[in-house]
Order: C-alpha cells, then structure tokens, then sequence
C-alpha cells in the first residue's frame, strides 16, 4: 500500500523532470540552429533572400563595444565586423538665390544686369521637382488639391504654402509641354495592330464625366476626358480613325470602329465570377471560367512567335459550344428571375459574339486583358 502510494507521488515529479529535460534540449536545439543560420547568412556566397543594402551617404557609426568587453582583457578583438543598416529618407528644402548686379549709363542712363536662368522670371520660381512631385502627387496618386498642397506644407515644416490655383494649372502646363510626345503616342496607337480601349467613369467638380483610354501592348497609352458615353466619347480618340483590332469590354459602340474585335477576358472572368455567386444552383458558369481560365493559361505557355495549335482552337470551341448548351439547358429548367438576369444575358452575349471571345487563339499579338496602365 505504501510503495502504491509513492509510485502515485512520484509519477509526477518523474514527469516533470522528463519535460525539463526535453525542454533543455529543445533550448539547445534552438540555439544551433541559430548559430548555423548565422554561419550561412554570414558565409560569403550565401546571402539568402536579405534585403538590399544601400550605398552609405555618411561615415559609418562605429558602436562602443560593451562595458563587459572593455573591462574583461580575455575577451579578443576578431576580424569579423557585423554590417547593419537603418535606412531612412528626409526631404531637403533647396533654394538657389541668384543675385544680379544692376550696371547704370551715366551717359545714356541706361541699365543692365545679367539674365537670369530660364525659368526663373518671378521673385519666388517653383522648381520642376516641386511641380513634379504635386503632379504626380494629384494625378498618379490621386490626392485632392488641398491634400497635395497640405502634405507638402508639412513636409516642409509649414515653409512652403502653395497656391490651390497652381496645383490645378499643372495639368495643363503639363499637356502644354507634352504636346509633341502626345502627337507621336497617337500616331504610335494608330499604326498599332492592336489597340485596347476601355471607358471609365470620373468626376469633375462634382459632376459626373468619363475618361476614355487607349492603349497599346507595348505600353503606349493616352486618356481623354469625355462628357457623354457612346459614340461622342470616341471622337477626337485614336479609336475613332482606327482599322486594327480592338480590344475592350462588351460596349457596342466599339464594334462601330476597327476591323476586328476581341473581348477582354478580365471583363468575363469577373462577370462568371459575380454569376456564380448568384447563381449557386448553375453550373454552366463555373465550367465556362475554368475553361477561359484553361486557354488563358495554354495560350501564356506559347512563346511570342508561336501560334495556337488548330487541334487544340479546334476542342477549345468544341467545349465552349458544349457550355453554352448545358447553359441553355439550365435556364430552359430554371428560367433567369427578375432579380438577376446578369448571369442570363452574359450566356447570350458569350453566344453571339462567341467569335471575339476567342479571338486571341488565332492571333498571337492580341493580349485578351488591358495592359497594365490602362488599369
């Protein structure tokens, strides 16, 4: 009875000494670990995957050794040396003051000076990087006037207060000075094979407007503030005079210009997307995304001067055929309700215009999505 009851005492001193030990080891583990990934983070020819260290712009910060190393004379000085830095960036206010000495005609009374550098004609000239950086502070980044003016007052600790009415005139300063660079890109977009061009909508002092851009694959791109949708949006535009071929989301009005036509995936990828989201009990949507999904991604495996296999155009169309049947099926069982006939035109859309849907399978310079800056 006795030995019974120290086994049950015991138990859980001996348990708890088996977890120290483990405990101890798995300290001694980590710590190995450690010191290995120091050696190979350390060793030459094996940096791993660090962030890039940037040129030093002042002397290097030599740090006091620790009190223990200055009073311990056991403790040796080694020829390794631990490199770390602390990158930071500081916006420098920079002002040039020229002085121009006045020289009077005592005979003629005339007087002179030197000429000032261009662009400096007023007391006080807004350099280009200024102008620059509230530029693309208001147009790239798409900040208001008053919070451009704002952040750079604050950067500059309240010392530069610009003027609402010079911020919004950069834009026009701007297309001003860009007028033969924009000539040359419309030229550049009308001799392009293919052209992309998408209509999105804005706001200019509160009222509603659209902005129409084109673009072309190698990253050529013009935008155009438009008032009214359809074909008014388009006069005055590349696309108005172009004979390549489109590529843009399912507005008609495009279908007016140009020689042919592909629709861009992204615009369908997302449409099937929102139908099966909202359309749970179909089917057909789901195969027809994996399918676009599936020639995206055959197509993105050819190099740039091969062409699609007419096999495999040939069971792409075969399939895409077969989804727009199973999709006829489906809405002939369950009709399309009031609430959502997205889903239901969409079937119909990718049915008539099944041609442009495709068309990037037989023309290998067309890109099926709009390039990165017309998003």
């Amino acid at each position: 009875m006795e030995n019974r009851h120290q086994k049950i005492v015991r138990a859980p001193e001996c348990r708890i000494k088996e977890l120290e030990r483990e405990l101890a080891q798995t300290r001694r583990d980590m710590a190995a670990a450690r010191e290995n990934w120091f050696e190979v983070f350390e060793e030459p020819g094996h940096e791993g995957h660090c962030r890039k260290k940037q040129v030093p712009t002042g002397e290097p910060v030599l740090l006091t050794p620790p009190q223990e190393v200055l009073e311990n004379p056991d403790f040796k000085k080694t020829s390794k040396t631990i490199v770390k830095q602390m990158v930071n960036i500081r916006l420098v206010l920079e002002v040039t003051q020229y002085h121009a000495d006045v020289y009077y005609n005592s005979k003629t009374g005339e007087r002179i000076h030197a000429q000032f550098p261009a662009g400096v004609t007023d007391e006080v000239n807004y350099g280009g990087s200024i102008k620059a950086f509230l530029f693309l502070l208001n147009n790239d980044c798409c900040t208001s006037l008053d919070k451009s003016r704002r952040f750079l007052s604050d950067l500059t600790d309240s010392k530069l207060d610009i003027s609402k009415g010079m911020v919004s005139k950069l834009c026009r300063e701007f297309a001003e000075k860009t007028e033969m660079e924009r000539k040359k890109v419309y030229a550049g977009l009308l001799s392009s094979p293919v052209m992309h061009t998408d209509l999105t909508t804005a706001r200019i002092n509160g009222k509603s407007a659209y902005v129409c851009v084109c673009a072309s694959p190698d990253g050529q791109t013009l935008y155009f503030v438009r008032e009214k949708k359809g074909h008014d949006s388009v006069k005055g535009t590349p696309v108005e005079d172009y004979q390549g071929i489109l590529v843009h989301d399912h507005d008609v009005t495009y279908y007016s210009y140009g020689s042919s036509h592909q629709e861009c995936l992204a615009h369908i990828l997302r449409y099937l997307k929102d139908s099966i989201q909202n359309e749970p009990e179909r089917t057909w949507n789901i195969q027809m995304r994996s399918l676009i999904q599936e020639m995206i991604h055959y197509r993105n495996g050819l190099d740039s001067s091969e062409e699609c296999s007419p096999e495999k155009i040939a069971e792409f169309e075969g399939r895409y055929r077969a989804i727009l049947q199973k999709a006829k099926e489906e809405y002939e069982y369950i009709p399309a309700d009031d609430y959502y006939k997205e889903g239901y035109n969409l079937y119909l859309r990718m049915e008539q215009y099944m041609e442009n849907h495709l068309l990037f399978l037989y023309d290998n310079r067309i890109l099926y999505v709009k390039p990165t800056r017309e998003q």
